[in-house]
């Protein structure tokens, strides 16, 4: 018999591999079974259970209330997941009361996955359907749509949406602050049934009362279909309060976040101060205007630039900027007018006399009632709180109906209540007018205190002369002025000012008809004016003290040096009523006949000054002359007439030089040419 060949036996080897490979098979099963197991569990799991485990969270989270009372859906098998919430609301922070901020009937969010993995969140679909947001600002500036307080006045930035449909949304809002209640509709849609493009994007349309002025709000974005995350979103925007304007052209630079914009805006009104509700940004009262700017927003700080436009009849561009550092908004700006007209300036502080505005302007508000020259304009503290300012303006050139102005600047600052003007300047075409202004807004009643100073002011740039005739005056004249008054308008605070104001012209000429007049020298002084006489004598000084002490002005010391006559002056101005009761008695430096004996008055008002003569002591003097005529001869009734001419010259010098120690800018060189120039006499 052949023997039969050996049967090769399994290695050792072989048979592990097929024990693995038969233990892969089983384990892959046990997964694919799991893996079916986790999807028929999401698939059939009734993810209602977890509405309050959910809410519970969400409402320790936001510390408000946070409820799902409608179904909760979710689909996660999928690259982009899908969540869907019924009955969502979302209660109001306990200090807003009872009621909720937010109700949506439905809420539907898609994510997608992939992203997630790379730190980006991309939502393909947002579907509110009717939603209703109830918004609240209160006095504080609290935010009831604040999720984190300490996040307030943050801008959304939201991740890129590309289908985002708001279907039936409501807005009501109500800001105590900035005294607006407003009401509206919010929808975004995809499919606009009937529209020309076939797509609609972003829409809210609100209209309420703002400061019990009509208030409409209307804003819309581009298509919402396929937004990309770096591709910017348009928008257009335009509000309108009472009758104030604003529209704003521009776009989300990142798609949904608020903190990343540029725009082109155009607004206009009858008064820049009624945009405070509408920016939080305090502007002083105007007269009408139109402005444009292109704004930059970057998070917190806006940046308004190419600033151009008109208020009232005055031009203006610049730019300005608003950031919000700490708790106060800060305001930095720098304007210039190329043309400012002076009626505009006053309506800045509230109003002012018709004789010194170029033209009744319409755009100009009225004059300050009651025929007073100081404005009753009031300065609103609680607003000058809510912010700090830096502001640098200049004027190239003023325009006025009579004052000779030039240029006029001001440098700004504002801390916390404390506003500081340092310097405010008026240039003439020989002078300045320039110092400090300081209001202190952080007490109760605010307090003023200023410090002005008039230097190398030339007199004859206010009385001109006629061609080919010499100036009434000439001279230059120093000032100054340091008051500190109580009350919140210019005219509280003058009636209540106290402090001093000092006058000096140091040495110039006065036309002598001028001078003669100032003794009512009839015969010489009227004699002059007559035959148009242009000889000029010395003015060897004038100098006017006033002391001030609760809005009352009190001629301390005044004394008008003439060659001819030299004047003293007495009398008050008052501040709180505006009115005037000074007078100037002249006597003559040489022989005089018809010289009468009546001082010079100048009374009526601020407004409306009446100069005069004190017709009290010409009657006495008419009196005297009439005794002597009838006791000893018709000719002898002139002696009461004559004047002998025995006043002395005055001493310059020493009455500069008290004005300069009560704070008048008078150089020593100015006091040493009025001595050179009239050297008294001996």
């Amino acid at each position: 018999m052949t023997p039969e060949p050996d049967t090769p036996q399994p290695s050792r080897a072989s048979a592990t591999a097929k024990h693995r490979h038969r233990g892969w098979k089983i384990a892959g099963a046990v997964v694919g079974l799991l893996v079916l197991a986790v999807a028929i569990f999401l698939m059939l799991f009734d993810w209602d259970w977890l509405r309050g485990p959910i809410s519970r969270y969400a409402s320790a989270r936001t510390g408000r209330a946070v409820r799902i009372e409608g179904h909760l859906k979710v689909h996660l098998l999928t690259w982009t997941p899908t969540v869907r919430v019924g009955g969502l609301k979302i209660g109001n922070p306990s200090w807003a009361g009872a009621g909720d901020t937010a109700q949506v009937q439905q809420l539907t969010v898609s994510v997608r996955l992939m992203p997630l993995f790379v730190g980006q969140i991309d939502l393909p679909l947002v579907d509110l359907d009717q939603p209703r947001f109830d918004l609240l600002r209160d006095d504080q500036q609290r935010e009831n749509w604040q999720l984190n307080p300490s996040k307030t006045g943050k801008p959304a930035n939201l991740p890129p949406i590309q289908r985002f449909i708001v279907r039936g949304g409501q807005l009501t809002m109500k800001d105590t602050h900035r005294n607006l209640v407003l009401s509206g509709t919010v929808n975004a849609a995809e499919e606009a049934p009937g529209a020309a493009t076939g797509h609609q994007g972003f829409e809210l349309i609100g209209k309420g009362v703002m400061n019990k002025d009509p208030f409409l709000l209307q804003a819309t974005g581009g298509p919402l279909v396929h937004v990309q995350r770096n591709q910017p979103y348009p928008f257009h925007l335009q509000v309108q309060a009472g009758a104030t304007h604003v529209q704003a052209e521009g776009r989300l630079n990142k798609p949904f976040n608020l903190g990343d914009v540029d725009a082109d805006i155009v607004a206009s009104g009858p008064n820049l101060r009624d945009l405070y509700p509408l920016t939080g940004v305090i502007f002083p009262a105007t007269p009408a205007y139109r402005l444009a700017t292109h704004l930059d927003r970057k998070q917190a700080r806006f940046d308004m630039t190419g600033i151009r436009g008109v208020v009232g009849d005055s031009d203006l561009e610049g730019r300005l900027s608003i950031d919000k550092p700490a708790d106060r908004r800060l305001v930095t700006a720098d304007l210039t007018s190329r043309r400012l007209v002076f009626a505009d300036l006053l309506a800045v502080i509230g109003g002012g006399p018709k004789a010194a505005v170029v033209k009744a302007s319409a755009k100009a508000p009225a004059p300050t009632p009651s025929g007073r020259m100081m404005p009753d304009a009031r300065l609103q503290i609680d607003r000058l709180r809510t912010m700090d300012a830096t502001l640098k303006y200049r004027a190239l050139a003023v325009v006025t109906a009579k004052w000779p102005l030039k240029r006029f600047a001001l440098d700004l600052k504002l801390d916390d209540g404390l506003m500081t003007i340092n310097p405010i300047e008026f240039d003439f075409p020989q002078g300045r007018l320039a110092g400090t202004v300081r209001i202190d807004g952080r007490k109760a009643v605010p307090s003023t205190d200023m410090d002005l100073r008039l230097t190398n002011l030339a007199v004859q740039q206010f009385m001109p002369a006629k061609p080919g005739q010499t100036p009434a005056v000439e001279g230059l004249i120093e000032a100054r002025a340091q008051l500190h008054g109580v009350g919140d308008t210019i005219h509280k605070a003058a009636s209540s000012a106290d402090g001093k104001v000092v006058f000096v012209l140091p040495h110039g000429k006065i036309r002598q008809s001028f001078a003669e007049l100032m003794g009512i020298n009839v015969a010489n002084g009227l004699f002059l004016l007559l035959s148009k006489d242009q000889r000029e004598t010395d003015l060897r000084c004038a100098v006017a003290q006033f002391d001030v002490k609760k809005g009352v002005m009190s001629v301390d010391n005044a004394v008008f040096d003439t060659g001819v006559v030299r004047a003293a002056g007495k009398g008050t101005v008052n501040l709180a009523e505006e009115t005037l009761d000074l007078r100037l008695e002249g006597q003559t430096k040489k022989p005089r006949i018809l010289r009468i004996w009546a001082p010079i008055t100048l009374t009526g008002t601020l407004m409306h000054p009446k100069p005069g003569v004190d017709v009290g002591k010409v009657a006495g003097q008419i009196g005297i002359a009439a005794v002597v005529g009838a006791v000893f001869a018709p000719l002898a009734a002139i002696l009461p007439f004559v004047e002998p001419g025995l006043a002395k010259d005055a001493d310059c010098a020493a009455l500069i030089g008290e004005a300069k120690a009560q704070g008048a800018p008078v150089k020593a060189s100015a006091i040493a040419a009025s001595v050179a120039a009239s050297p008294p006499k001996r």
